[in-house]
């Protein structure tokens, strides 16, 4: 009890000594997931864990799966490839090889319309991480802002626009305009 123990997985140190345990745990804590004491980053995980202990964030985060798979479903119905076929969390990963943009193009226009995504590579992608074949779409600030199912469909209308016609200024600004209009009277933060 309380003894230190070789590593199971053969890993050893450069003189060949194994490495234990409690350096494996170590390295795999800190520095990444803990490291210097930085008061905000401690502040905001201390309120997300306290937001998840209410029993609003269960019914919250149900209404984030359910508008995720909304999304999905619509994306799929415009010839959309989600990488897994669908989604069964929060976000799901367009592959746009299909639709002949690379995830950066995609990103770039969609901000212009503001809507956010993040271009990410695919699974055998074949352009490299600073341009991507595919953009990741996520629902929980959609949700965040009161958003349900039968408004998702219009949100994939909305960033279909964009992947068809990312060139298009003219269309960028009318998608914006709509994106507005929608979002309107629907802030991401209320004070308290």
């Amino acid at each position: 009890m309380g003894a230190d123990l070789d590593n199971p997985f053969g890993l050893t140190l450069k003189n060949g000594t194994p490495q234990k345990m409690s350096h494996l745990l170590n390295m795999a804590v800190f520095p990444g997931n803990q490291g210097g004491p930085l008061m905000h980053v401690i502040a905001g995980k201390a309120v997300a864990f306290q937001e998840a202990l209410a029993p609003t964030f269960k019914t919250y985060m149900e209404q984030v799966r359910k508008n995720a798979q909304a999304l999905a479903a619509a994306f799929v119905a415009k010839g959309y490839h989600l990488i897994s076929g669908g989604t069964d969390n929060h976000m799901m990963l367009i592959d746009l090889r299909n639709k002949n943009i690379t995830g950066k193009q995609a990103e770039q226009a969609l901000v212009k319309a503001e809507i956010t995504a993040n271009k990410n590579m695919v699974p055998f992608d074949d352009k490299s991480p600073f341009v991507t074949s595919g953009i990741r779409i996520g629902a929980a600030a959609i949700t965040t802002r009161g958003l349900k199912e039968a408004e998702m469909a219009t949100v994939v209308e909305l960033i279909d626009r964009v992947i068809q016609n990312p060139e298009s200024e003219a269309e960028l600004n009318a998608v914006a305009q709509k994106v507005h209009a929608l979002m309107e009277g629907r802030p991401l933060f209320v004070a308290s």
